[in-house]
């Protein structure tokens, strides 16, 4: 990756405060608004389809998340990915338990096949399914027969490639490596603490960053993409490492916040680790 690519991403969304709507799912949906604050940019909520033609008109880039489902969101997920795609902003895809049931696998493919999605970001299973590949979603989090390993990480680099050039995406698998690609390009990212999967949300916070990091460099998918993927993996183990006797997961959803809140693109860089995959 060109050097400095990550620091100019965070720098950029800093300088540009990106006003970013978002459909994401309401277990998480305050902790979604409060990451985008925190690295600069701004949130807006609306899932009423017949608010979100105006909500996504005046925003720069849209986040979709399917993890609580209902018709009505449905049908504003649909609005505001249209509307976005119209006007050329960046949407991202989280497909939340995708192979967990039948709504959430054809909701995602649907707005994939339809809108013109500029990142999906989910773990190997939702990948899979959305992909329709063999996966065994269990609830929203990776089968562990779908995990990212070193083992396999060649292979899911290759899955990640092949995905993102049948869709036209950048896509970010994320996990205990994550892996970020486009048709050409893919990087592993080895940032990150396991103490992520021990509070709700992580992803979907992701995510909202990820959108952030688009609308802020639009020319610049694949290395915003990274860049927020390291700069929340890179902000898990500044939590973890302020991590008390005392501390738990709430102590930790806080710290996660902190950090992302004063990250700066210096830091990002050197706390950064990439690398680029055959």
């Amino acid at each position: 990756m060109e050097p400095f690519a990550l620091k100019r991403a965070l720098d950029n969304v800093r300088a540009t405060t990106p006003l970013v709507h978002n459909i994401t799912n309401y277990v998480t949906v305050n902790d979604c608004a409060n990451a985008l604050l925190a690295i600069g940019a701004s949130p807006i909520m609306s899932d009423e389809p017949a608010d979100v033609f105006d909500i996504t008109s005046i925003c720069g880039g849209l986040t979709l998340n399917i993890g609580t489902l209902n018709e009505r969101s449905i049908q504003g997920m649909f609005a505001a990915g249209e509307r976005a795609s119209e006007l050329g902003h960046p949407i991202v895809l989280d497909p939340v338990g995708a192979g967990a049931s039948a709504l959430r696998t054809r909701t995602a493919s649907d707005l994939l096949d339809k809108l013109a999605v500029s990142v999906v970001r989910g773990n190997m299973s939702e990948a899979k399914a959305l992909a329709g590949g063999a996966a065994a979603t269990r609830g929203v989090d990776v089968c562990p027969g779908d995990a990212v390993t070193e083992d396999n990480l060649a292979a899911g680099a290759a899955f990640a490639r092949d995905f993102a050039a049948k869709t036209g995406a950048v896509v970010a698998v994320t996990g205990a490596i994550d892996i970020v690609a486009d048709a050409e390009r893919a990087y592993a990212v080895r940032n990150g603490s396991p103490l992520m999967g021990r509070i709700t949300g992580a992803g979907c916070m992701l995510s909202c960053v990820c959108a952030a990091f688009a609308t802020a460099n639009p020319d610049a998918l694949l290395d915003a993409t990274v860049a927020a993927v390291v700069g929340m993996g890179l902000a898990g183990q500044i939590a973890q490492g302020r991590m008390g006797g005392y501390d738990g997961n709430g102590s930790f959803r806080t710290y996660l916040l902190d950090a992302l809140y004063n990250l700066d693109g210096d830091a990002l860089e050197a706390g950064a680790r990439v690398e680029e995959l055959a």
